[in-house]
């Protein structure tokens, strides 16, 4: 009797897309605000964050849907910090303290703020172009371009 196996990576179909990651120290709405006006975009605060560790971290996340180009740009944050609010046991204390822990996106880019994730792959030109003018933004330390491929944590990066 033959034995038929099937491999389900015949069906799913890679997300092509292009990442930067952006290093500064301003809020997420300055920054999509700077963006939309360097790059010409439209980038909009999401209603919902995006949820990660079973929702003990929330990351930011602004969207823009080029209908022209058939691109979707997602500007997201890459870190987290949760305060927790603990009472030290051991010293038989009524004082408790804060202890701030900090989560990333994708841990591998732990260095980056801000992740600019563009669906349908650009070209190395157009990249290039695009990473120029953020650099050009006052406010953005550096930009640089991030290989999905290396990426452990790919996954991170699917929002819809």
């Amino acid at each position: 009797m033959a034995i038929k196996k099937l491999v389900l990576n015949d069906f799913l179909e890679e997300e092509s897309f292009s990442l930067i990651g952006i290093h500064c120290t301003i809020k997420d709405y300055r920054l999509a605000y700077l963006l939309n006006k360097a790059l010409n975009l439209s980038l909009t605060r999401q209603d919902n964050d995006i949820d990660n560790n079973n929702q003990q971290t929330t990351f930011s996340i602004f969207e823009w849907e080029d209908d022209t180009q058939f691109k979707t740009w997602n500007l997201v944050s890459n870190v987290c910090k949760v305060v927790k609010n603990q009472i030290d046991n051991n010293a038989g204390s009524l004082f408790s303290f804060n202890q701030t822990k900090t989560y990333h996106l994708v841990p591998e880019y732990s260095k980056a703020n801000y992740l600019l994730k563009i669906n349908n792959e650009c070209h190395t030109n157009k990249e290039k172009l695009i990473l120029d003018k953020i650099l050009k933004i006052d406010q953005v330390i550096t930009a640089y371009s991030i290989a999905p491929e290396s990426l452990k944590s790919k996954d991170q990066l699917i929002f819809n």
